[in-house]
């Protein structure tokens, strides 16, 4: 018998599982996979830490997550400051005074200020209707023409002006140099990727692979007292009310006999015409110069179907109420706990997964 069966040996599995096997409680974690760490999940290929679905930076303003995660894994200093190509004109992203500065030849806030309110209220709606009236009531057109519309209508597979405008609430605009993607204070890659961070909340406790719930669920449930299920919250009452959707990624990847292929771990291409929306490269995450090899992956946002990997989740109307009918059925199993994001139908960041995580177990029995 075992108090916890856990599905999924993701980040948010694993830290459940490691708190309660810390406090004495047996549990097995299970995941239909063949390896552990689920999306965060990163393998070695000639030297190189590869992110396998898809670039993971680890950042947060909340010292205990960083903390917490530190106790798994050394932190490097990466920073994540990434390269927009538009029509092979190059810009720093998020949209700082180096991007005003390469797009109009400005040298002050002042001066960059001014031509994006004059943008905006030449084109201002005041009610927008789609994201694409959306975006240029917020940076204005010339922003969203070369660094929004192709990007975002290749992520979500239809054109901006067919896209909901609360999909981008607001487009973050600074006028300072400052090439950090993210604000918060710490931010990092683990030395030797994540998948050993895994391992070691994972070493106290028994862990089958290649393990699916629903394939094996009558005989598991016999085992354990609890659950905690970290898959699909519609699988798990069988599509009952029908399929939550998702928007998916595809992914193409290369080892490049040259030691440095783009300069930068992360190159967004925004014109649609070209199909991927960015090109990685593994080695940057890691300061990495010494390898003559080189890893890189081109993503492919593409439309999703029950089987195919669960990416971003569809948050509109529809959805919404859909998980809301979901999360009533979920309410009512009280030996089931549901959490991460595929429970919960959350996009989350990681420091969000594990806060998530420790909170719920609050609840349990820590």
């Amino acid at each position: 018998m075992f108090d916890y069966l856990i599905v999924g040996a993701g980040l948010y599995g694993s830290v459940c599982a490691y708190e309660l096997s810390k406090k004495g409680y047996k549990c097995l974690v299970i995941d239909k996979r063949n390896h552990i760490a689920g999306n965060i999940y990163t393998e070695e290929i000639k030297g190189i830490q590869v992110h396998k679905y898809g670039a993971h930076i680890f950042h947060t303003d909340d010292k205990k997550i960083w903390d917490y995660i530190n106790q798994f894994a050394d932190f490097n200093n990466y920073i994540n400051s990434p390269i927009a190509i538009y029509k092979n004109e190059l810009y720093n992203l998020p949209f700082n005074m180096n991007t005003f500065s390469k797009l109009w030849g400005v040298k002050t806030p002042a001066e960059a200020q001014a031509i994006i309110e004059k943008e905006k209220e030449t084109y201002r709606i005041d009610n927008p209707k789609n994201l694409e009236e959306q975006a240029i009531n917020l940076v204005g057109s010339t922003i969203y023409e070369k660094l929004v519309k192709g990007y975002t209508a290749k992520q979500w597979g239809k054109p901006c002006n067919q896209l909901p405008s609360f999909i981008i609430k607001r487009l973050p605009v600074r006028f300072t140099y400052d090439n950090n993607y993210f604000n918060d204070r710490y931010q990092g890659i683990p030395i030797g990727g994540y998948t050993q961070i895994i391992e070691k909340m994972l070493a106290n406790v028994e862990v089958r692979l290649n393990y699916d719930f629903f394939e094996h669920q009558e005989e598991l449930e016999k085992l354990c007292k609890k659950i905690i299920y970290t898959g699909p919250i519609d699988q798990y009452f069988g599509y009952c009310y029908g399929s939550l959707e998702y928007r998916t990624v595809r992914f193409e990847n290369e080892i490049l006999e040259q030691s440095n292929f783009q300069g930068n771990a992360v190159v967004n291409y925004t014109e649609y015409d070209v199909p991927y929306t960015r090109i990685i490269e593994h080695k940057h995450f890691e300061f990495d110069s010494t390898s003559p090899y080189t890893v890189i992956s081109k993503e492919y946002s593409t439309s999703w179907k029950l089987g195919d990997e669960p990416y971003y989740p569809i948050n509109d109307d529809k959805n919404g109420t859909l998980y809301q009918k979901y999360l009533e059925l979920a309410k009512k199993k009280k030996n089931v706990l549901f959490g991460g994001r595929l429970a919960q139908y959350k996009y989350y960041d990681m420091d969000d997964v594990i806060a998530s995580a420790l909170k719920s177990l609050e609840g349990e029995c820590l």
